[in-house]
């Protein structure tokens, strides 16, 4: 059966890759609304199935346009990510924070929608520790002592989904992702937000658009590590949550395997066969979670979801992409240089 979707920060990354899946699982219509503040309209591909809202979700003009015609709702929007919200945690709460309560106050009425699907992030309940990680699960512990407004606003967005579910029965499931890497990702895509992480967004891509250009690829920690999750696996856990899901619960999206940046820089280098040299450098000072990794016992039991690409093989496909995506990801660099720092 056919279904409507609603997708908010659907021109992003992750967001354009769920829009693939869900045309080729024979989507009836999808709604995107996005501002395009870290995104750019060409990522979508062209179908008449697709109507695009150009705006952002806290403008009531945009919500205005939405009525209750959608079965599913994913709501992707975020102000990415860290160093952005820390350089300007207004533009945070309007981007990350506000988008949630004003959706969810939008939505509470309707009567059609099944679920909607919040990407919260597996940054915010990781355990603070630069010592031996443990995979972190669901119910793990939420720290008053966070390291970014972006990660007080992802929490801050399960809090108003939990309320809006209790109180008002909007069918909430929370997604907390890993760290999302995959072809898609377009360095320097939107509007300047105030620091380099405009253009240096996750570290894969940054590494690898460094790997073939011959720059050096800077390991602030040697020792930190992260859960590499390939976009496909990711857009697959998102479509499990919605259909699966049980209303009200969280569910970690990862691969459940711990890779050092150390040992994603090498691999990269590697794979690329570049001239890169890797350097090290200190740790960022901010950063308090240094290991992490994510535990899978859940969403495998619950929603039999399993991350199944592997980290090389993703990173191939990856370095294939942005080789043949150069010169649109080089315009998208170009067009933040005059703020660049030399």
């Amino acid at each position: 059966m056919s279904h409507t979707y609603l997708i908010i920060g659907g021109a992003g990354f992750v967001g354009s890759n769920l829009v693939r899946r869900l045309l080729a699982d024979g989507a009836a219509q999808i709604t995107v609304v996005d501002n395009l503040l870290s995104a750019e309209r060409d990522n979508l591909p062209e179908s008449p199935l697709i109507e695009f809202i150009e705006g952002s979700i806290t403008d009531d003009r945009v919500l205005a346009r939405l009525d209750d015609r959608f079965d599913y709702v994913f709501h992707l929007a975020t102000y990415h990510g860290n160093q952005s919200s820390m350089h300007d945690p207004l533009a945070d709460h309007e981007n990350n924070t506000l988008t949630t309560l004003k959706l969810l106050e939008r939505i509470k009425g309707f009567g059609r929608i099944r679920k909607v699907v919040y990407s919260s992030a597996g940054c915010t309940v990781a355990e603070k520790t630069f010592d031996d990680a443990e995979a972190t699960t669901e119910d793990a512990p939420v720290s008053l002592y966070l390291d970014s407004p972006y990660q007080i606003s992802k929490i801050i967005g399960e809090l108003y989904g939990n309320y809006y579910f209790q109180r008002h029965g909007v069918p909430f499931v929370k997604a907390r992702f890993q760290n999302v890497y995959g072809p898609g990702e377009v360095l320097g895509a939107g509007r300047w937000r105030g620091t380099p992480a405009t253009v240096w967004r996750n570290v894969a891509p940054t590494f690898i658009y460094r790997a073939l250009t011959g720059l050096p690829l800077l390991v602030e920690n040697e020792e930190a590590t992260r859960d590499f999750i390939y976009v496909d696996d990711i857009v697959d856990g998102l479509v499990r949550c919605a259909m699966q899901g049980t209303l009200g619960e969280v569910y970690n999206l990862a691969s459940g395997r711990e890779t050092t940046i150390l040992e994603l820089a090498q691999a990269i280098v590697r794979l690329s066969h570049s001239d890169s040299k890797v350097q090290l450098g200190e740790k960022r000072k901010w950063d308090h979670s240094g290991k992490r990794y994510g535990s899978t016992a859940k969403a495998q039991r619950e929603l039999a979801f399993i991350a199944n690409t592997q980290l090389e093989d993703g990173l191939r496909n990856t370095i294939d992409w942005q080789r043949a995506n150069r010169t649109r990801i080089e315009a998208c660099i170009q067009r933040h240089k005059e703020h660049m720092p030399s």
